[in-house]
């Protein structure tokens, strides 16, 4: 078995392990019968939809499928085969595990060793996370109402659930699957098939589906007679703060089609790759929305877009050039050109833009602004 650290787990694409069988862990752990269905989907938001329709009234169906969603049309009819799926059984898999380990650990570890170990693990690894689940329920949303958005909640949310499981695996609370070693930590703390430590809580206490799905599937559903469960992306793109990015196609896909557009984490629309490919200024300028033409404008590169578009210089003195890009809608951007005076090493000196606020004036003032200070307090030793 591939040994992966939570952080990878979050983030890991195609298919992994079993997830029919880890659902149905979850199920027994929790002292539930097992479902007598388990429904695999390719993605989070034919879960949601799917989801949306088992839990809805016939009025509620007969909407959604006429709405489409973007699913596929076969999934209604794998739906209606299915029937009614009872009662969602989230709390019993779920929460009720979470908070009866989380108990326990706080008991033995009291406030101050319960936040540090959190610092350590689920606290570092949450904040990436939380992003892809934010922009997940936001993508699912713009396929319906808020409605269909707010199914989203009643998920479990399979290897986004990594940074809680990983301070529970710190302490040794996920106990091992057959006897086999799981998911692991870089720091040899153990990972998802950690054993037992002293006094530890074991797999007694419903972690052990839990971790299961975690590292092999995406968002699951569960109620008394059917689980849905959903795989992981087949693609992910990331920027190197952890945010969804790509310029040429989705940051995040599934293997049903449904996909996510983003640069440097901001949503873009699913044609906005393509339309990067060929920018011209004038394609910049004619952009409506103000956070996309920024885009735009990071992307094709500001030295360009100043060459391509005949901009005349603001102000010219010793330490650079100051530019200034109107733009239909929103604040200028401004920027000083300077050049280093450090040769590199085959005797050229490189050109740099800087970004500086739209009420400079002057070169020099940019420069200043630059390093913190007021532009009669910049006086360089040495320009570089």
């Amino acid at each position: 078995m591939q040994t992966l650290t939570w952080e990878q787990a979050a983030r890991a694409t195609g298919a992994g392990g079993d997830p029919e069988a880890a659902v149905r862990q979850a199920y027994r752990e929790a002292g539930l019968s097992e479902p007598e269905q388990v429904l695999v989907l390719a993605s989070p938001a034919a879960g949601a939809v799917a989801a949306f329709w088992l839990t809805g009234d016939a009025s509620r169906r007969k909407a959604l499928e006429e709405a489409g969603s973007g699913v596929p049309e076969a999934l209604f009819a794998t739906l209606r085969e299915l029937g009614e799926p009872g009662r969602s059984v989230r709390d019993a898999v779920r929460t009720v595990p979470w908070e009866r380990a989380r108990a326990a650990a706080y008991a033995e570890l009291g406030p101050v060793g319960w936040a540090a170990l959190w610092d350590q693990t689920g606290g570092r690894l949450w904040p990436q996370v939380d992003q892809l689940v934010t922009a997940l329920r936001r993508g699912i949303g713009e396929l319906g109402d808020e409605a269909l958005r707010q199914v989203t909640l009643d998920a479990v949310l399979g290897q986004h659930d990594a940074p809680w499981l990983s301070a529970f695996d710190r302490l040794g609370t996920l106990g091992p699957l057959n006897g086999q070693a799981g998911l692991g930590t870089p720091e040899g703390h153990g990972g998802l098939g950690a054993s037992d430590g002293p006094g530890g809580l074991g797999a007694s206490d419903g972690l052990g589906g839990l971790r299961r799905v975690a590292e092999s599937a995406g968002w699951w559903w569960p109620y008394e007679r059917v689980a849905i469960v959903t795989e992981r992306p087949v693609e992910l793109h990331l920027d190197d703060l952890g945010r969804l990015h790509r310029a040429d196609g989705p940051a995040m896909a599934y293997a049903d089609g449904f996909a996510l557009h983003a640069w440097h984490g901001m949503p873009v629309p699913a044609e906005f790759g393509a339309a990067m490919r060929d920018l011209t200024p004038e394609r910049i300028r004619a952009e409506d929305n103000a956070e996309l033409r920024r885009v735009m404008l990071e992307h094709f590169g500001y030295d360009r877009y100043l060459a391509e578009s005949g901009a005349q210089p603001l102000h010219r003195d010793e330490t650079g050039t100051l530019w200034r890009i109107e733009l239909p809608d929103d604040e200028p951007i401004t920027m000083v050109e300077v050049v280093n005076s450090t040769p590199e090493p085959d005797g050229t000196r490189r050109t740099y833009f800087l970004r500086v606020p739209p009420w400079v004036q002057r070169a020099r003032e940019g420069v200043a602004w630059t390093f913190g200070v007021a532009e009669e307090d910049y006086r360089p030793e040495r320009e570089t």
